[in-house]
Order: C-alpha cells, then structure tokens, then sequence
C-alpha cells in the first residue's frame, strides 16, 4: 500500500497518512497522537511508492493530534516493518508535542531534526534547543549541539563542543535550566495562628491623654 494519499489539487498539498508518524510512547507523549490522521501543507512534494519516501520542501508544516512540526524540507520514510522515520531540516526545524495525562509540553529545534519511529526517540542537532512547558510556563530549558530525547524513557541527553559554539556560549558548554519538580501529596504549610485582638483600655476622662 501507498505511504500515503494525495489529492489532485495543487499546492500547498493536504494529506493524510493511516499509520502513526512522530506518534511518542505510551510511557510519556500523548497516547491519542498514534491514532489520529496526519495533515501536511508544502510548497512541493515528491512521493516514491517504491522507496516508500515522501519529502515535503518549502514551509513545510506538519500536524497530527497535539503534534506539531515545521521545517524547511521533510523527508517520511516508512520500512516493511510499518515503521515510520522522519527528518526535518530548517533554520531551524521545529518539534512540539504533548505529554500524556499531564498539562505540559515538550518543545524542541534544530537545523536537523530526526524522528525514529522504531526508537521512539527525537534527535536535535545544531544549535540544538529542548524545552519542557508546563501549561504555558516554561520550566526546564537545554542547549547544545545534539540532543537526544527518549520518548518513551522521558531521558535526554545533551551534548556541547566546537559546533555549539556561539557569540552568547563562546565555549560551546552545554547549558540547562531546570526547575525543581514539586514533591506531591505533601502537607499544606500550616499558617501562622492569628494574632490577638488589641484591647482597648477605656478612659476614666474625655480629656485624658491631651496636654
């Protein structure tokens, strides 16, 4: 069978694909994404139904249930196995997905991004960005030249280097900013008692208390 299905209007292109692409593991992403149609807009597309390739060029944007992906240029590849694999090239390529049972977001770009549908997992390389949104607060944040997040494990792994190198990271270090994760099911803090009411000393005289 086809990788997917195209109408004959003309571009920007709007498909539609039945089997799961950048669907996460049940472990963290969202389960609902695996079964959801894949919608797709380009300037231009060239399908292989031999190779079982499609690759999208031109302000490519991609959408399948809370994900979301642009790029310059997509390239979907799926393997006998119905294995699914992208990659996503852009200045940068861009990555969104939401995590399963919880109201956050993990949030990635890169000049290159590669989905392995096999793995479950999301590289990012070049000038590399991971970011984890909870509701629309952003909470933790990493840089580097490659990062590796595991969709399934919610592991990553960032790594610097020459390539990381910019004019604001001079040595190419990996930097993080991660917040501290609240411990649940923790008593409330108890509030300090109230303090007592003033008493108030009546006076003998009107005119006490004035020279």
């Amino acid at each position: 069978m086809p990788l997917l299905s195209t109408s004959r209007r003309a571009v920007p292109w709007a498909l539609c694909l039945s089997a799961a692409l950048w669907c996460a593991g049940p472990a963290q992403a969202e389960k609902a994404d695996r079964n959801l149609p894949l919608n797709a807009e380009a300037d231009a597309l060239r399908h292989d139904d031999a190779r079982q390739t499609s690759v999208f060029t031109g302000n490519v944007v991609i959408t399948k249930g809370t994900i979301i992906i642009r790029g310059d240029q997509v390239e979907v590849r799926q393997d006998a196995q119905g294995n699914q694999f992208g990659i996503v090239h852009g200045k940068p390529g861009f990555f969104r997905q939401k995590r399963d049972l919880v109201d956050e977001f993990i949030e990635g770009t890169g000049q290159r991004i590669d989905y392995d549908g096999k793995a479950d997992t999301v590289r990012f390389t070049g000038n590399a960005v991971l970011k984890r949104f909870k509701g629309t607060q952003l909470n933790d944040e990493t840089t580097g030249n490659v990062i590796v997040y595991n969709n399934t494990t919610d592991v990553f792994t960032v790594d610097g280097g020459v390539r990381n190198r910019t004019p604001q990271n001079p040595t190419g270090r990996v930097r993080a900013m991660l917040t501290p994760v609240p411990k649940e099911g923790g008593a409330p803090a108890t509030p300090p008692p109230p303090a007592p009411p003033a008493t108030l000393k009546p006076s003998p005289q009107l005119e006490e208390g004035r020279q």
